[in-house]
Formats: C-alpha cells, structure tokens, sequence
C-alpha cells in the first residue's frame, strides 16, 4: 500500500519513456521522480527499468509489472472520477430530524431550489419534537435550536435568528400596550412550558422580565395561532409571525426591544459526510445567511 502512489508515477515514466517528460507531466523535480522509482525498486528486489541518456526501456519484470500497474493506475482514475461526479452531482437518500417550526417556517420556502438543484437527491423529513440517536438511528444529520450537550457529536451553526414581542390589535384594545418589559408581568404572555421571564435587550440595556399569563405550551404555531386570536403576547422570530403580520393581525410592541439570538445547528456523528449531507448544509447556511 505504501508504493501506490510510487507504482503511479513509474506508469507515467513508461508512458513518457522519459524520466525528464514525465516530470513535466507530473510537475516534480526530475531528481525526485528518479529516486522514487529507484526506491521503489529497491522494495521489489528487482530492475524494472533500463535506463540510457536518451531514454528507459522497460525490463522484462518492468513489463510485467507495467501491465499491472497500468490496469491498477487506470482503476484508481476512474474510481477517483466517479467520486467527483458523486460530489458535483451528489445522489441518495437524505434523512433529516428537525423541529417542526423550523422546517415549515424555514426550511418549506427552500425546498423547491434545493430539489432543482440537486435532482438526484431525495429527502425524508422527521418531524418529531424529540432528539434522535445520531448514533444509533438511520439519520444523515439534524437540526437543533438552542444548544446542544452531547460533545461526541459534530456542530456546525447555520442561522441566528432573533426574536421580537408581538401582540394582536383586539388584545392591545382591551389591555392596553407595556411601555417598558417590565409590564410584562401584569400581561397574557403565551410563552414555552415553565419560562417564567424573557431576557430581552435595547442597545447595552438587559431585562429579565417576569412574565404574567394563564398559558404555556411547547408548540411555535400554538403560541402564533392564540396571538393572531388576540389571546396575548408572543415574543418569536419576525420570519414565524410575516404573514400575520402583513394581514395586520398582529403588530410589534416594544420595538426597542429584541430577544437574544438562538442558534440553529445541523448536527452531525461524524466530520465525514458523504457529499448528499454536505450539500444540504452548505446550502441551508448560505440560504439562511441570505434571509
């Protein structure tokens, strides 16, 4: 295994029958090329090459040696060739766990230019609001917000995404606009299961405001959904909110003031993907930049 590469470059030097053209061809100092086919004869035990001012001329056990060489050399190529069309043109089947928030609000829209792009590439999509064993279940990678604790897995951030306080003009008439976070607690806050404050900032000011509200859920599009029906305040991602926002039925409060940037991260086992996974990152973190 150690001479493959050494067994390349005396195919070239036959091809060639010149140690000083083959060089040219393989862009390396004649002298190197010379002392590894000398070193590599020296590992056989036996001449491969007669060589002379003008040119080499093949052994009898160069011969034989040649055309093997020349098959395993010519394998290697097209092997190699076969690979980069699998990465330019990268095919399979692509299994994704992601939050279901994430994947109709961000990722849906993508969708369409990622399956023109890579036609060869189909995608099964997991939905399911628990975190899967990338070790021991069949996935290629996942999505995740927040943070992620296991440190045998690989993390690559693809977005940031901010968030901003939203609420409904029924809502606001019949309980009025805060003026500062720290109204919040006299407020409906639809917030996640056991938040009890939003951390929100305007420039270097910080504020853990205490949050007041009957209702705590685990779902995104519930938190929207009761909003858009004047039920109270939502503090999420202006992307998650755009249409209602458009349809007029909610509007931004607080406007000086923003959540904290969540992380997304597409979460690998391993640093070696096969190019179908690669694709799918890079283009989710291009996209996503962009947005």
């Amino acid at each position: 295994m150690d001479h493959l590469n050494d067994m390349a470059l005396f195919v070239e030097v036959v091809k060639a029958k010149s140690f000083r053209q083959a060089a040219d061809v393989l862009d390396m100092p004649n002298s190197t090329l010379s002392r590894r086919i000398a070193t590599l004869e020296q590992a056989i035990g036996l001449r491969l090459l007669n060589r002379t001012t003008r040119r080499v001329e093949l052994t009898e056990a160069g011969q034989l040696y040649f055309d093997r060489c020349k098959r395993i050399v010519e394998e290697a190529r097209i092997a190699h060739e076969q690979l980069a069309e699998m990465v330019a043109r990268p095919t399979g089947l692509l299994r994704v766990s992601l939050p279901v928030d994430f994947a109709t609000t961000y990722l849906a829209p993508l969708l369409p230019e990622f399956a023109a792009r890579y036609p060869g590439i189909s995608v099964e999509l997991d939905l399911t609001p628990r975190n899967v064993d990338l070790v021991a279940e069949p996935f290629d990678l996942a999505i995740r917000a927040g943070s992620v604790s296991q440190p045998n897995l690989i993390v690559q951030v693809i977005a940031r995404v901010s968030a901003a306080l939203f609420a409904g003009a029924g809502y606001l008439a019949r309980y009025g606009e805060p003026k500062h976070p720290d109204e919040l607690a006299q407020h409906e806050c639809l917030a996640m299961r056991a938040a009890d404050t939003w951390t929100v900032s305007a420039g270097e000011t910080r504020v853990e405001a205490k949050l007041g509200g009957r209702f705590r859920m685990n779902s995104v599009a519930m938190m929207r959904r009761l909003a858009a029906l004047d039920m109270g305040i939502v503090m999420l991602p202006e992307r998650i909110v755009a249409d209602d926002l458009a349809s007029r039925k909610l509007r931004r409060i607080l406007p000086a003031w923003k959540g904290p940037q969540t992380p997304f991260y597409a979460v690998t086992e391993t640093r070696l993907l096969p190019a179908k996974t690669q694709r799918f990152i890079e283009f989710l973190r291009d996209r996503l930049r962009e947005e």
